[in-house]
């Protein structure tokens, strides 16, 4: 028996990265997973795989946080089982470019707060209710130490994480009432395929990031979220800032040559 036997976990953006990191670090907890991301054939493939190896319920469907009336349909047709939501992990986000606002491109822009920030509202409308309603529930929001400094050419990116930062609290403030954990946990520099969707593609620009550096990596993030989902019940984690050991703030990096 895991800690989270029988626990309902929805996850977004579950393909890759720290998203599917949490889904195979939940599952060996024993939690039953509700699945979602744009990628459906990934998402099946993961979703299987982890059924077998755990022997866990999941539940898997496509779904783009960036459009509010997908969000509303898709979670409001859950099966009744699979309603009870424990934990809901806000994890679906991206950057896009890497520019002063003078240069920024507007589509990129509008991505990135259509995703890290509405989408997170999106989601979360739907499923706190639910939480609300029982007096139960834990959101985990995934934010960045991008929400807590600025850093050259990562204006709106850093907005939109400090937007997370900024709606966890209220999230936070307007629950406490109602018996439900809320956290955000902020990593630095993780070695996901987080780079190489900022630079569309650009995979030498986007390893240089990580040049001199042993960062982070996914499977730590998920295990310190899981560590915030694990604790007892009267325990909340409120957030959690985690970094590279060469990582003393978002800028400020030791490069070993």
């Amino acid at each position: 028996m895991g800690a989270l036997t029988n626990k309902i976990v929805f996850i977004t953006g579950a393909t890759s990265g720290i998203g599917k990191a949490c889904a195979e670090e939940f599952a060996k907890e024993g939690a039953n997973l509700i699945l979602s991301a744009r990628r459906i054939d990934k998402l099946n493939e993961i979703s299987e795989s982890l059924k077998n190896k755990y022997g866990i319920k999941t539940y898997s469907f496509k779904l783009d946080v960036r459009n509010a009336e997908e969000v509303r349909r898709t979670i409001s047709s859950l099966p009744e089982e699979w309603r009870k939501i424990d934990i809901l992990i806000n994890n679906a986000g991206l950057a896009r470019g890497y520019s002063k606002i003078v240069d920024g491109e507007i589509s990129h822009w509008e991505e990135m707060i259509d995703t890290n920030v509405k989408g997170l509202l999106y989601v979360t409308r739907q499923i706190l209710p639910l939480m609300v309603e029982r007096k139960s529930g834990h959101v985990i929001n995934i934010g960045s130490t991008a929400g807590h400094e600025v850093y050259p050419n990562g204006n709106v990116y850093c907005a939109t994480k400090f937007a997370v930062n900024a709606l966890t609290q209220a999230i936070r403030m307007e629950t406490i009432d109602k018996n439900i954990r809320v956290t955000t946990v902020d990593p630095g520099m993780v070695l996901t395929n987080f780079s190489n969707v900022r630079f569309s593609g650009d995979t030498e620009r986007a390893n240089k990031i990580y040049e001199g550096v042993k960062p982070l990596t996914a499977e730590d993030v998920a295990r310190t979220i899981l560590f915030c989902a694990t604790q007892p019940e009267h325990v909340n984690i409120s957030e959690i800032i985690l970094t590279p050991i060469q990582q003393a703030s978002v800028a400020y990096i030791h490069r070993k040559k």
